[in-house]
């Protein structure tokens, strides 16, 4: 009987081992999903945070800011920055919902004038290589000489001639600027953008 009962448990025994090992593995299976979702889970999160609060993009629309942007070409921005330098490239949103790409002329403070299609900032012509064609004034809301506002800047387009800038809708309050710009993604590839606070 002891033979028998040898014989005939060590099947029984093989299965449970077998049973056991399998189950381990599938234990360590699950174990794997679960740490690769937490992973994926993390990783969407900080993609989330990256983008809402650090890091934005926005589209060129229209020829306001050639030579250096172009149609279609869509640029990223950096949402921390806070202070703003004449030279700086930045997206704003404008009360209709749009979004621009301007170039920053002048900060608050700062007097704008315009005389014979050349800018002037406080009294001095303005450093602005970038400028295509003649500053001429659009009419609009601003009466030269202008004081921009604390709090505000005074953006211009690097085209000059076709730019719906500051010149027709005022200076633009530092909360509608969304970020400034740092790189330009389009079909030449990707370059970064330098304004004059980038030294």
């Amino acid at each position: 009987m002891d033979e028998r009962r040898g014989v005939t448990g060590a099947p029984a025994e093989g299965a449970a081992a077998e049973k056991k090992r399998f189950l381990e593995r599938y234990n360590a299976l699950k174990l794997g999903w679960l740490h690769d979702a937490i992973h994926f889970a993390l990783l969407l999160l900080a993609l989330i945070v990256l983008f809402r609060f650090v890091i934005g993009f926005s589209m060129v629309g229209g020829s306001s800011m050639e030579p250096m942007l172009h149609d279609g070409e869509i640029v990223l921005y950096l949402r921390l920055t806070r202070e703003y330098c004449p030279g700086d490239v930045v997206s704003l949103r404008v009360p209709s919902g749009d979004y621009y790409v301007k170039r920053v002329a002048a900060v608050g403070g700062d007097r704008v004038e315009l005389h014979g299609g050349q800018l002037y900032i406080n009294g001095e012509p303005a450093d602005d290589p970038w400028a295509l064609g003649l500053t001429y004034e659009e009419k609009g809301a601003v009466i030269y000489p202008y004081t921009v506002t604390e709090g505000c800047l005074f953006l211009l387009g690097d085209n000059r001639a076709v730019s719906m800038d500051s010149r027709s809708f005022g200076e633009v309050n530092r909360r509608q600027i969304k970020g400034k710009i740092l790189l330009r993604i389009g079909t030449g590839g990707i370059s970064v953008l330098k304004g004059a606070s980038d030294g």
